[in-house]
């Protein structure tokens, strides 16, 4: 047992130090994990927006850190409030696998349009955070364990409590804009998760907060040509995206600047990761997908990034790989009616369509 005591001893000052057991995931793929940051995002573009992400990060070591991310919104604008709802689903794991964290919600965002060609979100997300610790893997008698040679009679008494289940709550804003002919559009969004800070400890004695995650961005998307007709998935024309995303969690701060450009449905992307604060990280992302239009306004895409550690610890630890799967239901309606009485008229109708053109 001396040679398990002593690895765990030394892990739990390796996360003591770095504050990685506070922080949250930090997904290379911002716009196909949106609502894990900003729920103000949700029913941003019209129709049903189903996606599936997963992170293998270290995939060197032993034993990896894996993150996967569920989201769905529904963006219906004879909904009142002109906005859309939404379902989040967060899981991942820390230390050694015998840590998980869970983390469920449902969002709800309003629109609310300022001009002809400018539009705002509001969003909120309530949710139930759940961390579970496996004590079991603390109890091991005489017996061989291929990952801690061999093992010796433990005297440890397992705690209470092996479950934790806190209220988390999320709140958001963004703001989009597009130019007169339809070729430009851009988005600032601003958001804070883990508002109330919900207490992530398991001892009763203990108080391990999980810091508010603060998330910033903006993004451009120019169209080198500019469209005509309401074909949202129109992918002939070249698109280029550059974009920034600032976060900060607890005494780490992440910053990403890159570019994505899609063209006949094909991805690229080649994006900067910083990560600054008790833990420095340099990286270099790598994007590529595909998307596949399979009928009209309903499409599925595939998106895989690299993260290439330039320096950190991480640069031995065989970087991350991101998986993603993306589908888009553009037309999809759960309500009947002109809701768009209720939001001020043609103008804004044409502003989706606008904005719906130049999303990537």
């Amino acid at each position: 047992m001396i040679k398990k005591n002593v690895f765990f001893i030394l892990l739990g000052v390796y996360f003591s130090v770095t504050n990685l057991l506070a922080q949250d995931p930090v997904y290379t793929q911002f716009t196909n994990s949106i609502l894990s940051y900003n729920p103000a995002y949700t029913g941003i573009y019209e129709g049903l927006h189903i996606r599936f992400l997963t992170r293998n990060q270290a995939p060197a070591l032993e034993t990896t850190f894996r993150s996967y991310h569920f989201g769905a919104d529904l963006a219906d604008r004879n909904l009142p409030g002109s906005g859309g709802l939404g379902l989040v689903v967060n899981a991942d794991n820390e230390g050694t696998m015998f840590v998980n964290k869970y983390n469920l919600g449902a969002s709800f965002a309003v629109r609310v349009p300022f001009t002809r060609s400018i539009v705002g979100q509001l969003g909120i997300k309530a949710g139930l955070l759940r961390k579970y610790i496996d004590w079991a893997e603390f109890e091991r008698s005489k017996t061989n364990d291929d990952r801690y040679e061999y093992l010796y009679d433990s005297a440890y008494v397992r705690p209470d409590v092996s479950a934790i289940n806190r209220p988390d709550f999320a709140v958001g804003g963004v703001v989009q804009f597009v130019n007169g002919k339809g070729c430009l559009s851009g988005t600032v969004g601003l958001s804070v998760d883990h508002l109330f800070e919900p207490d992530e400890s398991f001892l009763q004695t203990g108080n391990a907060p999980l810091p508010r995650k603060w998330t910033a961005n903006a993004d451009l998307v120019w169209s080198v040509k500019c469209h005509s007709g309401n074909n949202a998935l129109k992918s002939s024309v070249m698109k280029l995206n550059p974009g920034i995303v600032i976060q900060h969690q607890g005494n780490i701060s992440t910053l990403m600047a890159g570019m994505n450009a899609t063209k006949y449905g094909l991805y690229l992307g080649l994006w900067y990761k910083g990560e600054f604060g008790t833990y420095q990280c340099n990286t270099t992302s790598l994007i590529a997908g595909y998307r596949y239009v399979f009928a009209e306004n309903m499409s599925i895409k595939f998106t895989y990034s690299y993260d290439k550690p330039l320096s950190g610890i991480e640069k031995k630890n065989g970087g991350a790989h991101e998986i993603s799967l993306v589908l888009e239901f553009n037309t999809l309606k759960l309500f009947k009616g002109s809701g768009r009485a209720a939001y001020h008229g043609s103008g804004p109708q044409l502003l989706d369509t606008q904005l719906a053109q130049l999303a990537l």
